[in-house]
């Protein structure tokens, strides 16, 4: 039996990735643990697990990745609900030469009100709705709507679920209307015009008339069996014939749905969603336009399934996992629409807040890298050699290669075995990274900035604090004098209240902060003992969450008491 082309068998329905990401301004820490994380997640559950970043990687980074073999995560801006989200409704491959009949009767299997309509490669093409079928058959045509539709053989076949003794399936019908041979042989010569379809009974005379008359299909009703003499002349003539188990009241009541759908359905203005259209936007076109579903295509236009208004309620809010922060100032946007499943980190309690209770570890370590590689160990899953230098280069990017006053011993320890699996030299290696991101001549002010820029809540203050990292004063200088007014520029657009920048000196161990804002050069004098100065020096200060961090705040809430 040879199989309906109009037909494909359902896709399986994709497993949901839970995505681990960092924070905004991500520095190497944030995407190395993001990565490494989502690996030992995998080999522990056998689930997807997506490492993404939620902003530009740093030259440091990047020169990271590129030493050790690993793509870099895709970005990810929002993870607010869209419609990949969403339930979506997978359906048969419909065609659009398929019949009115068999498009009903497909609706009324599947329980819907819509259908989708595509081409042989997939690419939607138009609908039909229940109100179109229905309209068709009450709507008024004229006899000729068959060879005005390009009516198949193969559909008046199926539609009056007969046999076709003579003439091909696959042939359309062009010219010609239907008439029924009620009348003599005689009176019907007057009526039957070249390519007409004629419906008739077991009747003989009419038959061969309509054949001598170029009709170019009999349609013999009620079960009736043609003759041999009638099928000789019929294949003569190429005139189809078709015999059908149906009387001809039934015939004339059921011709029409065997029309295409293509004649009725709509082909333009077609309201379609991408997987990627965000629920808030999906639900206002919904509003406006009131259909009951909507395709959702593709980029190129080809048909993922359907969605229905009462499918939004049910959205599943996308599973995320957060590495490196846990302040919402500093997470990707929309995470307040996330369902946030772990949170590993290594910084002070921020402002998220959780719908469920969460894993949660936080450690006073230098690094996130730190704690999991922790995790490797305690699940006795194997670090692999490239996983092993990203977790090392995090740990020696945020420890300052154990210079910072965050690094502990577990740091230390870590990063010694880690670079003995990545078969690196810890000193040699970190020179060569933190001269490739110190590499700022070809970057502009913005791309400096914020390379690594975090924002902080104090009480009623929004405060934001950057770091980049140099390998000489002569290096700081320069910067000060590139990035001071591009502070300016951004602190005029009034997202921050104050703004610090460091400019850290990896071999000499210092800091120049430079200070923009109201009162912003006044607590950074008074957290840290100096006269307010829009730039100050700092020696020994080389770490942002330790040491500029607290401070910064200590003089914020001592001021305010």
């Amino acid at each position: 039996m040879k199989q309906d082309r109009s037909l494909a068998p359902q896709e399986p329905e994709e497993v949901r990735p839970v995505y681990v990401v960092g924070h905004t301004n991500p520095d190497t820490d944030s995407i190395c643990s993001a990565i490494a994380y989502a690996r030992l997640k995998e080999k522990m559950t056998g689930n997807p697990y997506i490492p993404q970043r939620a902003g530009q990687l740093n030259l440091e980074t990047q020169y990271v990745l590129q030493r050790f073999g690993v793509p870099a995560p895709h970005y990810i801006n929002d993870v607010r609900r869209q419609v990949s989200d969403m339930d979506i409704r997978r359906f048969k491959r419909v065609l659009s030469c398929l019949s009115l009949k068999k498009a009903w009767e497909w609706m009324a299997d599947m329980s819907v009100v819509t259908l989708p309509i595509v081409d042989e490669e997939g690419f939607l093409t138009g609908i039909i709705t229940e109100y179109d079928i229905a309209e068709s058959y009450m709507g008024m045509y004229d006899s000729k709507v068959l060879s005005q539709a390009h009516t198949s053989y193969k559909n008046l076949v199926e539609t009056l679920n007969g046999n076709l003794v003579v003439g091909d399936k696959s042939v359309e019908l062009t010219e010609g209307k239907v008439l029924i041979a009620a009348a003599n042989p005689d009176a019907m010569e007057d009526f039957i015009d070249e390519h007409d379809i004629v419906i008739t009974g077991n009747r003989y005379e009419s038959q061969l008339c309509a054949i001598e008359m170029n009709a170019s299909c009999i349609i013999v009703t009620a079960g009736a069996k043609v003759s041999r003499t009638i099928t000789k002349l019929a294949q003569e003539k190429n005139c189809s014939v078709i015999e059908t188990p149906y009387d001809t009241f039934t015939v004339a009541r059921l011709i029409n749905q065997s029309i295409p759908i293509d004649f009725y359905m709509k082909k333009e203005n077609l309201i379609t969603f991408h997987p990627n259209d965000f629920i808030d936007d999906v639900k206002d076109a919904m509003t406006k336009f009131r259909h009951r579903d909507f395709p959702v295509v593709d980029k190129e236009n080809r048909l993922l399934g359907m969605i229905s208004r009462r499918k939004l309620l049910g959205a599943r809010r996308k599973q995320v996992i957060l590495v490196d922060h846990n302040e919402r100032s500093q997470a990707v946007d929309g995470i307040e629409d996330a369902e946030i499943l772990e949170i590993i980190d290594h910084h002070r309690l921020g402002s998220l807040e959780t719908m469920n209770p969460v894993f949660f570890r936080n450690q006073p370590l230098g690094c996130t890298a730190t704690i999991v590689y922790q995790m490797y160990q305690e699940n006795q899953v194997e670090v692999e050699p490239d996983m092993a230098g990203l977790l090392c280069s995090a740990i020696l990017s945020d420890t300052l290669v154990y210079r910072s006053p965050t690094c502990t011993s577990a740091d230390r320890q870590a990063a010694e075995a880690l670079a003995a699996i990545a078969g690196i030299s810890v000193e040699d290696y970190a020179k060569e990274m933190f001269a490739a991101g110190s590499n700022f001549a070809n970057r502009t002010p913005e791309e400096i900035f914020y390379q690594d820029y975090k924002k902080f809540n104090a009480g009623e203050k929004i405060l934001g604090i950057g770091q980049v990292n140099t390998m000489s004063r002569k290096e700081m200088e320069e910067l000060q004098v590139r990035l001071l007014p591009y502070m300016e520029k951004v602190l005029s657009e009034k997202t921050v209240d104050m703004m610090f920048f460091m400019l850290t000196n990896i071999l000499e161990e210092s800091t120049m902060l430079l200070c923009q804002g109201e009162g912003a050069a006044e607590m950074a004098a008074a957290a840290f003992q100096q006269q307010p100065q829009a730039t100050l020096y700092l020696p020994g200060v080389v770490s942002r969450k330790k040491q500029v961090v607290p401070a910064i705040l200590t003089a914020i809430q001592n001021e305010t008491a």
